[in-house]
């Protein structure tokens, strides 16, 4: 067994774990493996596994990849063997690039880039998944949303007529190395925010909560995360910043 299949089952058993003392099944919460920093060699080897839903962190880099997993994401039947969303901070001028190279774009975090997003679609003839990344720590690193900004009220507001854009939820980031009170409140308050825009914005599908990393996610999953995204704990330690790994 190699190392990442090594990985992988002790990471599937502490999902399960999570999800038992949850009360909830294995089948609610999604898995995506962050692939940033790693080659495409890499996520082949994981897609051989079983894994089907990666995240990347900057469009630049997975550009270099792209083209090498192109087998891998050709539809059959309807259908790709895996899908490769977007979970970096983007900036509006790279939207169309972005549209070509991902799946989905897990990290809008304005209106202004919605728009970009939703014009390069169309171009492409493209409905792309999103979701609306929320900002819920005080750090000045995290992007994101603030939720009570006026910016987050018109861009809720405004998802229904991009056409191009499929909306499916929400995701956040929570805090770096504070208590686990305090990381359990930032993944409670996503789903409180998910809960009051759902009333408040009935047309909008919010059935995504994205969080939880690898030092965090079964808290996560006791607070309702339907997708968690790990790549520590999956591919091992990596010489970056811990964000959205």
């Amino acid at each position: 067994m190699t190392a990442l299949a090594e990985n992988l089952e002790r990471l599937e058993a502490a999902i399960a774990e999570a999800c038992r003392k949850a009360g909830r099944t294995r089948a609610e919460v999604e898995l995506m493996a962050v692939a940033k920093t790693y080659p495409a060699a890499t996520i082949a080897e994981a897609a051989a596994l079983g894994l089907t839903l990666f995240g990347e962190n900057r469009v630049q880099e997975f550009a270099g990849k792209a083209t090498e997993l192109e087998p891998l994401r050709m539809p059959v039947a309807g259908t790709s063997l895996i899908r490769v969303h977007l979970i970096g901070h983007l900036q509006s001028n790279k939207a169309q690039r972005a549209v070509e190279l991902f799946d989905g774009i897990d990290s809008l975090d304005s209106l202004r880039l919605a728009e970009r997003l939703n014009e390069a679609a169309g171009k492409r003839g493209k409905r792309l998944p999103v979701l609306v990344e929320v900002k819920l720590s005080t750090e000045e690193s995290k992007a994101g949303l603030e939720p009570e900004s006026a910016e987050a009220g018109g861009l809720l507001e405004r998802l229904a007529d991009l056409e191009n854009l499929q909306m499916r939820g929400l995701m956040t980031i929570a805090p770096w190395g504070v208590s686990e009170a305090v990381t359990r409140a930032c993944f409670r308050s996503l789903r409180e925010w998910r809960d009051r825009w759902a009333a408040d914005y009935p047309t909008l599908s919010l059935d995504v909560l994205s969080m939880g990393m690898s030092g965090d996610f079964p808290l996560a999953i006791e607070e309702g995360a339907t997708q968690i995204r790990v790549g520590t704990a999956l591919f091992g330690t990596r010489a970056a910043t811990p964000e959205l790994a």
